[in-house]
């Protein structure tokens, strides 16, 4: 049965405005994607496992295809042709990351292997730099392992303390809690902007000002809601922000950070090598500037190249235009999903990206997704790399269903008769 939060998600979607109605064409976009094309099992693919990595556009994979045809050399260090122009298309990306983020400085975006090495980098150097034992960071029950782990290495090797902040049972932080927990040792906040398993879209704005009205620092993990929702660091204000290529129908393997100057010039490098030097002796090495100095070694530039292709593709179709029909895909598979019995869905939040996550009396998670997947339906299972959400809500496992601007409500349809089938043939 649906719960009032489900009903509201459906309702809000039902009496919008004509003109307030989805006006993506999912049909035409779903042109520039040719992996959607192809069957699996015999049927049509259903891909709607977006929040573990989008699929990519013709125009990304052209645009990698013509480095490695056309440009290919190693960037910064040559004054041949071929590096001068791979360094110009490489840098390019950047002032597209400072559009797309709204960064004040282009110097403030740090190209890295994705959203889990800029959180690692945080940690390592705000670690070194920062924290003493007995300081304090806080995180939300809602994070994924990248954003637990590099704090529990601190905690383990330096003696910090970590604090997690408590959710209620529909996803969302409980505020008065997140409040206490903000005290005269705390030195960093560290949250999601959008969970991967509930979908829940966090009160970022909100969360960074109580931060900082005792001096804290919030670093974000915006891995989820770059694809999804507009992000402007200078109007949240948060001191870091990241990002990875391939949730934003980019390569994989690069990723961004954001960092205001003040931090990024005060913490110390993250890795020594090549590029992140202005010059060395055995004696002393004398680091480069900004953001150089973060970006050690040569990397992974077809990829970032890529990346500057994607954000292209999205700017192009629009933040409104995706979140719009997004929000109807998920208004309709929820209220879809609520019909079927003995199915209960994890993360009922007010504010909501697309994501489904949802258990069935009496099947586990992993048995739905095999069966989903011999019906042409690809969905993630499992605990998602946040085990201790899981905990939190009683359960091993959920299956989940992650929409992007290429799914549509047919496909909302062959999931739920999936899930149906296995609860028939499971229950």
């Amino acid at each position: 049965m649906a719960t009032a939060v489900t009903q509201e998600i459906v309702g809000q979607a039902e009496t919008a405005p004509a003109a307030a109605r989805p006006a993506l064409d999912a049909e035409r976009v779903r042109r520039d994607f040719p992996i959607l094309h192809q069957q699996v099992h015999g049927k049509p693919l259903v891909y709607l496992d977006n929040a573990a990595t989008s699929q990519k556009p013709l125009a990304v994979i052209d645009a990698e295809r013509d480095f490695y045809l056309n440009d290919c050399a190693n960037i910064h260090r040559g004054v041949h042709e071929l590096s001068e122009r791979a360094t110009h298309k490489y840098e390019e990306v950047r002032h597209k990351v400072q559009h797309l983020l709204n960064a004040r400085d282009l110097h403030e975006v740090v190209f890295l292997r994705g959203t889990t090495e800029a959180l690692n980098l945080v940690a390592n150097t705000f670690g070194r730099e920062i924290l003493k034992p007995g300081d304090e960071v806080v995180i939300t029950a809602m994070e994924h392992h990248s954003n637990i782990v590099p704090w529990q290495i601190l905690r383990d090797e330096q003696g910090i303390v970590l604090k997690v902040a408590p959710i209620n049972d529909a996803g969302e932080l409980i505020w008065d809690e997140y409040e206490k927990l903000l005290g005269p040792r705390t030195r960093l906040v560290s949250v999601a902007h959008v969970s991967n398993v509930l979908g829940t879209i966090n009160p970022l704005k909100r969360i960074v000002q109580a931060a900082h009205a005792h001096d804290i620092a919030v670093l974000v993990d915006g891995a989820q809601a770059a694809p999804h929702i507009p992000v402007d660091v200078q109007d949240l204000d948060c001191d870091f922000y990241t990002f990875s290529s391939h949730k934003i129908f980019g390569p994989t393997g690069v990723g961004a950070l954001y960092g205001k100057t003040r931090w990024l010039e005060a913490l110390p490098p993250y890795q020594g090598g090549g590029d992140m030097i202005r010059s060395v002796s055995f004696e002393k090495t004398i680091y480069n500037a900004l953001p150089y100095k973060f970006e050690a070694g040569t990397p992974n530039i077809g990829a970032t190249i890529g990346l500057g292709a994607a954000i292209d593709y999205v700017t192009a179709l629009g933040y409104e235009n995706m979140a719009r029909h997004e929000h109807d895909l998920l208004a309709y598979g929820t209220e879809r999903l609520s019909e079927i019995p003995g199915l209960r869905i994890i993360g009922t939040a007010r504010e909501k990206a697309s994501v489904i996550s949802f258990v069935l009396e009496g099947v586990h998670p992993h048995d739905i997704g095999t069966i989903l997947d011999h019906e042409g339906v690809a969905i993630r299972t499992g605990h998602h790399c946040a085990e201790p959400l899981m905990h939190r809500f009683g359960v091993p496992a959920t299956a989940r269903a992650s929409l992007a601007f290429y799914n549509t409500r047919e496909e909302i349809d062959r999931l739920v008769a999936a899930v149906e089938k296995a609860k028939e043939l499971l229950g």
